[in-house]
């Protein structure tokens, strides 16, 4: 692949973008190589053109393939494996969402449901106590919400999923109009 200037800086952001996103420099390098490439790469096509060690690029192969964000292939007659991206970018941003969820979110969940639930107030609870599992379950309960909120989106197909993000201001307005109009029925009884 020819790394022109457009290409090696959109490279060179992206690995410090993903060092900022809790990945290596490299694998976040490595994938923005492949988003671009409009063909599959293999990996000493990928050490040639970022200048990295074929250790090096292994290792992050394993990582983003642990993440589930490339897709390998296999060519006629080419006995190398080649990488790729999806290309749909929703279909990206689904699968970064849905990773970081089981890593993240999930195990805060079942972290505090589990603490919250063995840990069970009584009138003899110490005040600090009793002030940090109320912070946790409200954690609990908002960290459950927006779970839970993203579950149901998720099952939307791209579309829907375009118009729903697109209505932003919209529901904004619709949501200041509805609070006016409860406001003024409250005031009325």
């Amino acid at each position: 692949m020819n790394k022109t200037e457009l290409i090696e800086s959109f490279v060179l952001h992206f690995g410090e973008m993903g060092s900022r996103w809790g990945i290596n420099r490299t694998v976040g390098q490595i994938y923005a190589l492949l988003f671009l490439s409009p063909e599959p790469l293999h990996a000493e096509a990928i050490c040639e053109t970022l200048g990295f060690s074929r250790s090096n690029v292994s290792n992050s192969i394993k990582e983003l393939d642990g993440w589930n964000l490339i897709i390998r292939k296999h060519l006629p007659n080419d006995r190398r494996e080649y990488f790729t991206t999806p290309e749909d970018e929703w279909e990206i941003f689904r699968t970064l969402i849905e990773e970081r969820r089981k890593r993240e979110v999930t195990p805060t969940l079942q972290y505090l449901q589990s603490t919250l639930e063995n840990h069970e107030l009584s009138k003899d609870t110490d005040n600090s106590e009793a002030f940090a599992h109320q912070r946790m379950d409200t954690m609990y309960k908002l960290i459950s919400t927006l779970n839970s909120s993203y579950e149901e989106i998720s099952q939307r197909d791209t579309q829907e999923l375009k118009k729903l993000l697109s209505l932003g201001q919209k529901a904004q307005s619709i949501l200041k109009v509805t609070d006016k109009i409860r406001g003024k029925f409250s005031a009325t009884k």
